[in-house]
């Protein structure tokens, strides 16, 4: 009608149209991406949610039966340590998630300052590595060798840069068939600090390596979602090493599995 009444205008007008067009698609489109990426991000948080609940579950019903054990029965005074143990481990675990979802909220809304001093890396991974070591499974093989070169130290935040070592270990071990060697590596070179952590287990699709570090993200095979997890190790990793001004890059190993290596400048 407007080109009907205003012949002379007809180049402006189609342009004008075109124009509200292309705005009102491209609109559209955004719309949609944006809606669908907080459909995901909403999915993500139920799966969070069940996983913690399920988290939080296995070790409390595994203390509680070791504890009603202790309570109930005759036992001697090795096998009442040993249960004693394997509660304290189970505390750990739970110690260990509850501090990665505070460190997680902390990171993601701003409110956590990542105190800087100076302390050795190297007896910060040895210990996180005794921690975690399984020190013989069937066939006396040990699940973590690592080698950690003495006398390294670091500026950082020890206890942010405690949960970036354990949780790198922790999904090594998590990701790896029972009593798999898991290779943790600590060494300077050039000026540069390196940290390695290699497994050999199922591996990370390439399509997949730059979405790992993502908050509720986990690898999307049937058999890495029947692994534990909550999706929030990786996510803390990426942020804090941010902070820290260090890289961190995800290879595959061979013949299977995959190498996170650390680098700090």
């Amino acid at each position: 009608m407007l080109v009907t009444m205003q012949p002379e205008r007809k180049g402006m007008i189609l342009g004008e149209g075109m124009m509200f067009g292309f705005v009102l698609f491209a609109g559209a489109y955004y719309m949609h991406k944006s809606l669908a990426r907080e459909r995901k991000l909403q999915e993500q948080k139920k799966n969070f949610l069940l996983s913690v609940t399920h988290e939080l579950k296995s070790p409390l019903a595994s203390i509680k039966l070791l504890l009603q054990t202790i309570q109930k029965r005759d036992l001697t005074k090795v096998q009442i340590l040993d249960f004693i143990d394997k509660s304290l481990l189970d505390i750990e675990r739970l110690d260990d998630m509850v501090e990665n979802m505070l460190l997680a909220s902390k990171i993601e809304n701003s409110s956590y300052t990542f105190p800087k001093a100076k302390f050795s890396l190297s007896v910060l991974v040895d210990s996180v590595v005794n921690r975690l070591q399984i020190s013989r499974c069937d066939g006396n093989q040990q699940i973590i060798n690592a080698e950690i070169e003495p006398k390294i130290e670091i500026t950082g935040d020890k206890f942010a840069l405690t949960s970036v070592v354990t949780n790198l270990i922790e999904n090594a071990i998590k990701y790896s068939k029972p009593c798999e060697v898991v290779e943790v590596k600590l060494f300077a070179k050039d000026g540069y600090i390196h940290f390695h952590v290699a497994d050999h287990g199922i591996g990370i699709a390439d399509i997949e390596k730059n979405r790992i570090f993502d908050r509720f993200y986990r690898v999307g095979s049937e058999e890495t979602r029947n692994t534990k997890g909550t999706g929030l190790g990786l996510y803390i990793v990426k942020q804090v090493l941010d902070k820290h001004e260090a890289s961190i890059k995800v290879k595959d190993n061979r013949p299977v599995g995959s190498i996170f290596e650390v680098v700090f400048g």
